[in-house]
């Protein structure tokens, strides 16, 4: 029971909430804005500013690739015959994309502003090519209670 803290900078000199290891590095846990963190993997994108601007591409890329595979149709519903390898490739699209989604959530918990907004902006272009209705052709209409019953419908025709 010597430190409680654990190194979280609790009680330790200039500790503001901060969390500190082995090596010196903080760790925010509010929001910052500055190209100096760390995204994903230790030392990365390191303190240039280019690299810097490289891990905000990746990380919108990576949202945009979560919202292009959350509603993108790659088996057609309306085949007869149910087939165990169409299982398994929306599984493995699944799982593509809940790891997709999850690499998206760890940079966002670097607490950097700029990662926060490119993430943001990769899922918000994603969703309006592929999931909205803005660039969709628009389905064929669906077939009224006549056709499928062979009456009309009971409800008043305004």
């Amino acid at each position: 029971m010597e430190d409680m803290n654990h190194g979280m900078g609790g009680n330790e000199p200039g500790g503001d909430g901060m969390m500190m290891d082995q090596h010196k590095m903080m760790m925010h846990m509010t929001f910052f804005w500055g190209k100096n963190a760390e995204i994903l993997f230790s030392g990365w994108p390191g303190t240039r500013t280019g690299m810097y601007v490289l891990a905000l591409v990746v990380v919108f890329v990576l949202g945009f690739m979560v919202e292009w595979i959350s509603h993108s149709q790659f088996i057609k519903l309306g085949s007869t015959r149910r087939h165990v390898a169409a299982g398994l490739v929306q599984t493995l699209l699944h799982g593509l994309r809940v790891g997709l989604a999850y690499l998206v959530m760890l940079a966002v918990m670097s607490f950097n502003g700029g990662v926060f907004l490119a993430a943001v902006a990769g899922h918000t272009l994603g969703f309006l090519l592929f999931g909205s209705s803005v660039f969709k052709k628009p389905s064929a209409p669906a077939p009224t209670s006549s056709a499928v019953y062979g009456k009309a419908s009971d409800l008043p025709v305004e």
